[in-house]
């Protein structure tokens, strides 16, 4: 992709994103991630109603009458975008890939936490940490985090979400609001996700083509794993192969709606012919 082009791509999602995040989004996301804390402002003498357990006992004994510990709400954000950039997001059969409406959820999330003035920071990965951008405010930044999403080429075909899950852990310091965008086809990431949903405040958004929840009577047809790049030939035309694969489907979105559930983390499920926007709407609204 050239320059003038991907430039021409970059405005075209700014445009749309921006004007989700601004007339769509912006109360919702505000409302929703109020702050990660309180953090300590000042001691003052306590007063009738005061909540004893924020008494200062060492400010007391020093001047011999009740003081109390002040905090205020922490008001800055730090947004981390996790999107996976494995093979199988190269996937599609509407007029979109996987990657590209990932691509838009998170540009549209970008703009969102730019409007509320919050620090944004993307992990790209695939079985390895393929980029990671440290959080960092600013449209000029955004506009970066959409150019890598765009058009970064990964090493790798590949899916680790426990690899990438465990850099997250190792990486930030301080609690953060992070959304994991992927087609969620991989398991054994369990325990890296009850460390990462402890510390942080997780989502986990799945977007999956309608190929992948049923198979369609084709006959006998060649499949190739867009990570691995074997090919198998499956028979369509079989009843049972038909209620075999969408029976492991429904198994698969349910393992992972019931992990992060578990966990105390949040899910979306967004399919391809879907639209994205009624879906994070419904998600924050939710949590308000």
């Amino acid at each position: 992709m050239d320059t003038k082009e991907l430039l021409k791509k970059v405005r075209k999602i700014e445009i749309k994103t921006r004007r989700l995040s601004d007339h769509v989004f912006g109360g919702e996301y505000h409302s929703t991630f109020k702050g990660r804390g309180m953090t300590f402002s000042e001691v003052r003498q306590y007063q009738f109603g005061d909540d004893v357990r924020a008494i200062d006992w060492n400010v007391t004994a020093r001047y011999n009458e009740p003081f109390v510990k002040v905090f205020e709400e922490e008001r800055e954000l730090t947004l981390m975008l996790v999107v996976d950039v494995s093979g199988s997001e190269f996937f599609g059969t509407t007029q979109q890939f996987k990657r590209d409406v990932l691509t838009e959820i998170a540009a549209t999330l970008s703009f969102s936490a730019l409007q509320n003035n919050d620090k944004v920071g993307l992990l790209l990965f695939s079985d390895q940490v393929e980029l990671f951008i440290p959080p960092k405010k600013g449209r000029s930044h955004i506009l970066r985090i959409i150019r890598e999403l765009l058009e970064f080429e990964p090493k790798s075909k590949a899916t680790d979400i426990s690899n990438a899950l465990a850099f997250l852990s190792g990486i930030l310091k301080k609690k953060a609001i992070v959304f994991l965008l992927s087609d969620f086809m991989e398991q054994g990431y369990d325990k890296t996700l009850r460390i990462a949903a402890k510390k942080h405040d997780l989502t986990g958004i799945r977007v999956y083509d309608k190929l992948e929840e049923e198979l369609p009577n084709l006959g006998i047809v060649p499949m190739t794993d867009s990570e691995t790049q074997q090919t198998r030939w499956i028979d369509t035309s079989s009843v049972n192969v038909r209620k075999q694969y969408a029976a492991f489907q429904s198994q698969r979105k349910e393992a992972f709606q019931q992990l992060f559930k578990l966990n105390g983390a949040g899910t979306i499920d967004c399919r391809l012919d879907e639209s994205y926007v009624k879906k994070l709407l419904g998600y924050f609204k939710a949590r308000i």
